[in-house]
């Protein structure tokens, strides 16, 4: 069994306005997962500090980690990272398509990983999508095409999670949960639903989500709740508890 962890940390910055990245690391150390894909990261930019937050985030844990920005300005950067204790390769990192109407929208992107979990090499693919729905529906379809998600390298057994901004009534939700098992349905199956994630202190709306394979078994979905998971982050971390079939 394996801990998968999805977790927007909003550059760092906590609900009380606070800049504390080792408050974000302490917040996945409580978690103890094995695996972590986080979304809003600052790398090098003057509004945090200049801080690596992936590198820095990464080392308290002693985890390896891959970083992918979905918005850079000369050196500085903002995207999204996975983080493991276990063997790491990078597959792919790259942008996914914005509004074909709205201009002016943050840029996306999507980063794929492949860990190696129990002898099995399984692919992991962790995005920040838009806020804008027609937006959303652009990006869901991308992922779920032949560049991500049905790519041949991309088979059975793999996981897609991040921050969707789409609850399930989301068109962009139901493109992805068409092809990949939602992971809080899967557990609710069982009487163990988790509670939403966003916002962190009075959580109403499940928009981070963690998808899986036919071949991945669900044991639990958590959404923790105490100390500093009201305060380190705008939204609260959502984790599966997992196993290769």
């Amino acid at each position: 069994m394996f801990r998968i962890m999805t977790y927007n940390v909003h550059r760092c910055v906590g609900v009380d306005g606070r800049l504390d990245v080792g408050r974000v690391a302490a917040v996945i150390a409580q978690c103890r997962p094995d695996i972590v894909a986080l979304q809003e990261l600052d790398v090098g930019r003057a509004r945090t500090g200049g801080v690596d937050q992936a590198h820095a985030i990464a080392a308290r844990l002693g985890m390896s980690f891959h970083f992918h920005a979905a918005l850079q300005v000369a050196e500085e950067r903002y995207g999204d990272a996975i983080l493991t204790t276990a063997p790491l390769k990078l597959i792919k990192a790259g942008p996914l398509p914005g509004s074909p109407t709205i201009r002016g929208l943050e840029p996306r992107g999507a980063l794929w990983v492949e860990v190696q979990i129990e002898g099995r090499a399984v692919q992991i693919v962790n995005t920040h999508l838009g806020l804008v729905p027609h937006e959303q529906r652009v990006q869901a379809t991308r992922l779920a095409g032949p560049e991500w998600l049905g790519h041949p390298d991309c088979a059975d057994p793999a996981i897609l999670l991040g921050d969707f901004n789409a609850t399930a009534r989301y068109a962009a939700y139901r493109t992805l949960a068409a092809g990949l098992k939602d992971a809080r349905v899967a557990a609710a199956a069982g009487g163990r639903r988790a509670p939403p994630t966003f916002p962190s202190r009075f959580p109403v709306l499940a928009i981070d989500h963690i998808f899986v394979s036919k071949s991945i078994e669900v044991s639990a979905v958590t959404t923790p709740v105490h100390g500093l998971m009201r305060l380190a982050s705008d939204h609260l971390p959502l984790m599966a508890d997992l196993s290769l079939r």
